[in-house]
């Protein structure tokens, strides 16, 4: 028959051999998480160039409609002055003898109507 001695040191090995099975298991998942963490780490690294490529891309052409843009921004202004350059051109030309007619007729019209008036009365 064992000693108590004996039985309490049955029972610390069993124990031990427990925990050391456990952390045994614990330490193999750990390792299996960390090989897959590896992988799509790697992986990430294989999409990451190529999407930096396109973004690269991407941001080059917009820069180059925005040139653009800009070029027909410009040119639409210029056109925006012009049409003002003509229209000042147009009414300073057109409207002042216009003006002037329409006074005169006014002018012709009040004669006629108070000539008219004074006749009648």
């Amino acid at each position: 028959m064992l000693s108590g001695g004996q039985v309490a040191g049955l029972i610390v090995a069993v124990f031990w051999a427990i925990l050391v099975a456990f952390l045994a298991f614990v330490l193999l998942r750990l390792a299996a998480l960390l090989k897959e963490t590896t992988k799509m780490v790697a992986e990430l690294g294989e999409q990451a160039g190529p999407l930096l490529d396109d973004m690269t891309s991407t941001v080059t052409r917009a820069g180059e409609q925005l040139d653009r843009v800009d070029l027909i921004t410009k040119s639409v202004g210029s056109v925006t002055q012009n049409a003002a350059a003509v229209t000042t051109t147009v009414t300073s030309v057109v409207g002042g003898p216009l003006v002037k007619a329409a006074a005169f007729s006014y002018g012709v019209r009040k004669a006629i109507g108070s000539r008219n008036q004074d006749g009648k009365r």
